[in-house]
C-alpha cells in the first residue's frame, strides 16, 4: 500500500477531471449545478453507506463531539468547493476557473503549516510552482487572454473554491487524527452535502431524466457517482493517512490536465504546444514530489 500510495491522489485528480463529461451531459437535460451535484452525492451516500454496513458497520459510529469535523469537511469542503466552482464557471471561462481551482495546494501548504506544523520544504515549493504553472499553460489562458471573460467577483469566488478545496484536506486530516478511517470520513462528509442540498435540488428534473430512459440513466448516474464522488474522495482521504496534506494536494493538482485529456478523447479539443508543455510540467512536478526522499532537501520551518 505504502509503495503505491502516491498514486491515490493522482488518480483522484484524474477522476475529478472527468466530471466535465458528466456535467455537460446532465446540463443538456436542464439540470442546474445544485441538482447535478445532488444527483451524484445521493448515490454516493447510498453506495458508501451500504458498502460500509456490509463490510464493517462499526465504521458508521462517530462521537458526538467530533460531528463538527464532518460538518466542516462536508460544508466548508465538498459543498463549498462545488458551489464556488459552479459560480466561477458562470462568471469566467472554464480554463480560468480550472486555474483558480489549481491554486488549492498553495492554501493547503499554508493551512497545514499553521494547523499541523507541517514543514514547507524547498522541494514542496518547487513542485507547487511547477504544478501551478503547468496548469496555467495547459488551461489555455495565455493563448486566449485577449478575449477572456472575467470579473472581480468571479475571480474572488473561484479563489474561494480553491480555499474550500484546501479546507477539505484539512478537515479530513483532523478526522484521521481522531482515529476515523477514510470510509467513515468520506461517508459523513458526503452525507452532510446531501442534506444541505435537499432544498436546493430540482427533484422533478432528476425524476423525469430517469423515467425517460430508466436503465441507461441509472447506469450513467451510478458511474457518475463512482467516478466523481465515491472513488476519488475515498482514495484521496486514504492518502492523507500516509502523506502530508500539502503533498497530497499537489499530487492531485493535475485535475485540469485530466480535463484537457478527456476533452481530446470525447470532444476533439486538440491541445496546443503550450498546453502540452503544461502537461509535461505537471507530470515532472508529480514525479519529483513522489520520487525523492524529503530529508535530502532543505526544510523551511514556518513555525520557527
Amino acid at each position: 500500500m505504502k509503495k503505491f500510495i502516491f498514486l491515490f491522489p493522482v488518480i483522484s485528480g484524474i477522476l475529478w477531471g472527468s466530471a466535465g463529461i458528466f456535467v455537460r451531459t446532465l446540463t443538456k437535460m436542464n439540470m442546474n449545478s445544485y441538482t447535478i451535484v445532488e444527483s451524484r452525492v445521493i448515490l454516493a451516500v447510498l453506495i458508501l453507506g451500504a458498502g460500509i454496513y456490509l463490510y464493517d458497520k462499526s465504521l458508521l459510529k462517530i462521537k458526538l463531539k467530533d460531528v463538527w469535523v464532518f460538518l466542516g469537511g462536508g460544508i466548508l469542503g465538498i459543498f463549498g468547493l462545488n458551489v464556488c466552482y459552479n459560480i466561477a464557471i458562470e462568471e469566467l471561462t472554464l480554463s480560468l476557473s480550472a486555474v483558480l481551482l489549481s491554486l488549492s495546494p498553495l492554501f493547503v501548504l499554508i493551512l497545514a503549516a499553521i494547523i499541523f506544523r507541517e514543514k514547507i520544504t524547498s522541494r514542496k515549493i518547487l513542485c507547487m510552482i511547477m504544478a501551478i504553472v503547468g496548469c496555467i499553460l495547459a488551461s489555455g489562458v495565455l493563448e486566449s487572454s485577449s478575449g477572456m471573460e472575467w470579473s472581480v467577483y468571479g475571480i474572488a469566488v473561484g479563489t474561494m473554491g480553491a480555499i474550500f478545496y484546501a479546507m477539505y484536506s484539512i478537515f479530513t486530516k483532523l478526522a484521521i487524527q481522531r482515529g476515523y478511517g477514510p470510509l467513515t470520513i468520506t461517508f459523513y462528509c458526503l452525507l452532510t452535502v446531501f442534506i444541505v442540498l435537499i432544498p436546493l435540488t430540482d427533484w422533478n428534473v432528476i425524476a423525469s431524466s430517469i423515467s425517460s430512459s430508466p436503465i441507461n440513466m441509472s447506469i450513467f448516474m451510478v458511474v457518475h457517482a463512482l467516478c466523481t464522488s465515491v472513488l476519488p474522495y475515498v482514495m484521496y482521504t486514504v492518502s492523507l493517512d500516509y502523506i502530508e496534506a500539502g503533498k497530497a494536494s499537489i499530487l492531485a493538482s493535475g485535475e485540469p490536465i485530466a480535463a484537457m485529456i478527456f476533452g481530446i478523447i470525447f470532444y476533439s479539443e486538440i491541445p496546443t504546444l503550450i498546453s502540452l508543455t503544461g502537461l509535461f510540467l505537471v507530470i515532472c512536478a508529480i514525479t519529483l514530489l513522489s520520487a525523492q526522499p524529503e530529508k535530502k532537501y532543505k526544510e523551511i520551518n514556518v513555525n520557527s
